[in-house]
């Protein structure tokens, strides 16, 4: 028998990711030979870290913070989606040279509409944060054609910028698309997303409670502990308060049909590590 292909988690930090569970049941579910770990990454040495993993018979990994412009740059060949964040959150080591993917918007997009039965068309979104977990929802969430899409973060000249490079995915879908501060992003959104590195820090909730239209769904990235914060703030203004723990599952299936050609079932999944994480 084959040894199976080795894949991880590459970030700093990684030890509480839920990743080499979720994959693990992945290989389970589908028969393929799959093993998966955590690598942790010195901050000033993820380049030299995942060439050796590769080096040493890796065949990708996953990328999560605060790495994904830095994989970007690894990546000799770019999916579209990829080429669009210019961040990447995914990448396998082909025989070719590497290529880069970015999963995070499709598996966003995929939870929203999928597991928590958000409409995104026509809605009003605003997206907090302007890094790597904003730039690969971007393009994901306007091809969904919402109403509005607003991008707002503490240096605002990032959201301009990533704002100027969606701008024709934003016409093809008819979405208005804008960036704001944090001070004045907007009132009454459909949708908020936090995208920004506020959860991780233990910081507060960037943005004002109107944002958030009564009935509105507000998402944090973030899972576990880090995200109980948000999710506190929303439903005590009228919010409903997701996770990320759906997001973080569907683009990991993402990720395993890029490396292995075959997209896992997720529910199972879900509602697996839900209970999990509950758990601990």
């Amino acid at each position: 028998m084959h040894a199976p292909s080795r894949y991880v988690v590459a970030g700093n930090p990684v030890a509480h990711s839920q990743s080499p569970f979720i994959h693990a049941e992945f290989a389970r579910q589908t028969g393929e030979p799959v093993s998966y770990d955590r690598l942790l990454c010195p901050l000033d040495a993820f380049a030299a870290t995942v060439r050796g993993f590769a080096a040493g018979g890796g065949a990708g990994c996953n990328v999560t913070m605060p790495f994904k412009f830095e994989a970007f740059a690894l990546a000799g060949t770019r999916t579209p989606r990829a080429a669009l964040a210019e961040a990447c959150n995914c990448l396998r080591f082909d025989t070719a040279g590497w290529t880069g993917d970015n999963t995070d918007g499709a598996g966003l997009v995929a939870d929203l509409v999928g597991n928590a039965g958000v409409v995104l068309r026509g809605a009003r979104i605003l997206v907090v944060g302007a890094g790597g977990g904003a730039a690969g929802a971007l393009g994901p969430l306007l091809a969904a054609a919402p109403a509005e899409l607003v991008v707002a973060n503490r240096t605002e000249a990032r959201a301009v910028e990533l704002v100027a490079r969606h701008r024709a995915a934003a016409d093809e879908s008819g979405t208005r698309l804008s960036s704001a501060s944090l001070e004045a992003p907007g009132q009454s959104f459909d949708v908020v997303v936090n995208a920004s590195a506020s959860s991780v820090g233990g910081a507060a909730v960037p943005v004002d409670a109107g944002v958030l239209r009564p009935g509105a769904l507000a998402l944090d990235m973030m899972y576990g502990p880090a995200a109980l914060p948000f999710l506190a703030w929303a439903r005590g203004h009228g919010a409903i308060g997701r996770d990320g723990l759906g997001m973080l599952v569907e683009q990991a299936a993402e990720a395993f049909l890029f490396w292995r050609g075959i997209r896992p079932r997720t529910a199972d999944v879900l509602a697996a590590l839900r209970r999990r994480v509950d758990a601990t």
